[in-house]
């Protein structure tokens, strides 16, 4: 998958992250697409390699250990956020 695969990949976990997580999330496309995009690259590569799937394929275990990751660091941000 390419850099653009990537980013699309990482907007849509972002999206559906934010969308399972409560609360006031103030942030735009590129902030979201941020998320996404490092979420799915933490989260993609630890279920891979539990599931055995390679790290640059796009398969559901992927999406779903994308969207965990993003989920994480939205929560993350969102606690370092808060104590400022």
């Amino acid at each position: 998958m390419g850099i653009c695969g990537w980013i699309v990949f990482g907007f849509l976990a972002g999206l559906v992250a934010r969308a399972l997580l409560p609360g006031d999330q103030p942030m735009g496309f590129v902030r979201t697409t941020l998320l996404g995009v490092g979420g799915s690259f933490v989260g993609g590569a630890v279920a891979s390699l539990l599931f055995g799937h390679p790290i640059t394929h796009l398969h559901p275990s992927g999406f779903i250990g994308a969207v965990i990751g993003s989920c994480l660091l939205l929560v993350f941000f969102g606690r370092e956020r808060g104590r400022s």
